[in-house]
């Protein structure tokens, strides 16, 4: 017998024999086999190994004892939301890390404290909804599992409910039974990549709530529960994929009710038995392949695979209409908005492994746009800016969901300057006071503080190419305008490490501001711009950064546009 598909083994698309053979020869993988159980008003919780049988053990303690949270997981973390605290609805959020004992610690808040609700995860979103505020709530609540930080709204459920089963699979979340407040068997799901709100599709065989929330990545199971009048030994199961009427699978031990399980084996974490599963995407320094092009017109966000050549495909939603500039870890890309004449604090995320919309992430500290961004693994910068012209720094933490902070000062207020980053170093170049420069100002990241003079571009310029154009030792600052009647194709390189004067690297294909660029820790991008009055270029060019000469034909963006901005998951400023 062929050994399963490992999830950090494969390479490419699995055939479709293979994924066959590994479901119903039974060897499919196992993803983790511990389950936990919380609630009931008690603070223990209990761990079970799910692949062996035998009685339950002591795991650790909740920092409060509610009734009825609603647990969510991936392979690493269990949380549990919400809940009874003991009389009245809570909003608090904890979770556990399957791989050590011990108690659970806060995690952030539910939109609105409510008990009595349903969860359900993939590999990195956990969704709750529905339960009671104390009015019975429709409400679907999201959190990105791998970080810390209070819920963001989803959508909402095809009606109010309580007690509702969660499932989820790698691209859904099901939501069975419940109370609205007579026990129904309805079924609803939602694309856990997207946000909106939920579909009815399907109805169990018994109408009950408080059941089990039982899935691999196929097939959805909701075992007992309790129904009109009494508790339920029915497990009924259904196709996640497909919905429909639940089919019998078979009858539990005991009829009981107020159940629920989180662990680390669910069908969220099992992607790929339809035989398409894509190979994770490489991270860190120069391993991430994926770069994310944004526009600032409000279109939708697009990619492309960095190491080939290509026009771009589409990744999700914008949800804004005009932006300033941001940042990307390995994981996420952050892109502050900034709308043009009508300064905006906001901050919005995605993540390069799941297309999709982008989600608010907070606000950075002031009111301004035109500004510039850069980040490592760890933080994401904000530069200068406009409205007025600015000479403050912010910084977030790029894991976490929160305000910026200040970090300091540049060497002087400016706008429509550009940025880029090493590890340890971000620096940034040209820009307007409102007088265009050729200053490069750079800062250490893991500390705060005010500019340090850098050296000079070249030329004196604004409304460079915008995005992570670095590898761990090289930036490019691209194109720019001396004036708004002399724009430039000249593109220069500094040595991150070392301060001094920026260096002729090449030439783009032709002059051009305002376009956006990424790069991995090999080649660099640079994307759309205008190259003149009333034009908007859709080419995308690169360059092999550790090299020197002109720009390379790459792809199309999908419309010619300026203020386009890039982030990639395998730039110079990763670890």
């Amino acid at each position: 017998m062929a050994n399963y598909p490992q999830l950090d083994d494969c390479s490419g698309v699995w055939t479709l024999k293979e994924v066959n053979d590994a479901i119903m020869g039974g060897y499919w993988r196992n993803a983790g086999s511990i389950g936990i159980t919380s609630g009931n008003q008690v603070t223990g919780n209990e761990q079970i190994t799910i692949a062996t049988t035998g009685n339950a053990t002591a795991w650790g303690n909740v920092n409060v004892s509610v009734y009825g949270p609603a647990p969510m997981s991936n392979f690493n973390r269990g949380l549990f939301a919400g809940g009874e605290d003991p009389s009245a609805a809570t909003n608090a959020t904890e979770y556990i890390i399957f791989a050590s004992q011990g108690n659970a610690a806060d995690f952030g808040d539910l939109t609105v404290a409510r008990d009595l609700a349903s969860g359900g995860s993939n590999s990195t979103r956990g969704l709750t909804a529905g339960g009671r505020t104390p009015s019975m709530s429709n409400v679907i609540d999201l959190f990105t599992i791998e970080s810390t930080g209070n819920a963001t709204d989803f959508g909402d459920l095809s009606a109010v409910r309580t007690g509702a089963s969660g499932i989820s699979s790698s691209t859904r979340g099901v939501f069975a039974g419940g109370a609205t407040p007579t026990i129904v068997n309805t079924v609803d799901y939602v694309t856990i990549a997207s946000e909106g709100n939920a579909i009815d599709y399907g109805d169990l065989t018994v109408a009950r709530h408080f059941g089990g929330g039982i899935s691999n990545s196929v097939r959805g199971v909701v075992e007992s529960g309790t129904g009109s009048p009494a508790n339920v030994n029915t497990i009924d199961y259904f196709t996640i994929a497909v919905g429909g009427t639940a089919v019998d699978f078979g009858d539990a031990v005991a009829s009981r009710g107020n159940i629920g399980s989180v662990s680390n084996a669910h069908g969220g974490l099992n992607e790929g038995y339809q035989g398409t599963r894509i190979a994770p995407i490489p991270q860190g320094v120069g391993a991430g392949q994926r770069g994310i092009f944004a526009k600032g017109g409000g279109e939708n966000l697009t990619f492309v695979e960095i190491s080939t050549l290509g026009n771009v495909n589409d990744f999700g939603e914008a949800s804004f209409t005009s932006m300033g500039d941001g940042f990307s870890g390995s994981t996420r890309f952050c892109i502050a908005l900034g709308n043009t004449g009508s300064a905006d604090r906001t901050i919005n995320y995605g993540v390069f492994s799941h297309k999709g919309n982008n989600a608010d992430f907070g606000d950075i500290t002031t009111d301004r746009w035109s500004f510039a961004g850069a980040g490592n693994e760890t933080r994401g910068m904000i530069f200068g800016g406009e409205d007025p012209v600015s000479n403050v720094v912010d910084f977030v933490v790029i894991a976490t969901i929160g305000n910026a902070s200040d970090f300091g000062d540049l060497s002087a207020a400016k706008h429509t300057l550009a940025a880029l980053a090493s590890q340890t170093r971000a620096v940034t170049g040209g820009g307007a006071t409102p007088s265009y420069i050729n200053v490069m100002d750079y800062f250490t990241i893991s500390s705060t503080g005010n500019a340090t003079d850098f050296g000079d571009l070249q030329s004196v310029a604004f409304s460079k190419f915008r995005g992570p154009g670095c590898s761990t030792t090289r930036g490019l600052f691209a194109g720019g305008g001396e004036s708004n009647e002399s724009y430039l194709n000249e593109i220069d390189y500094i040595t991150i490490a070392s301060a001094g004067n920026a260096t002729d690297f090449g030439d783009l294909s032709q002059v051009v501001i305002n376009g956006g660029a990424c790069s991995n820790n090999t080649r660099a991008l640079f994307a759309g711009g205008n190259p003149g009055p009333g034009a908007n270029q859709d080419e995308i060019e690169y360059v092999t950064i550790s090299s020197t000469g002109n720009s390379t034909d790459f792809g199309d963006l999908d419309t010619g546009s300026q203020g386009v901005r890039g982030f990639s998951n395998g730039h110079g400023g990763l670890s």
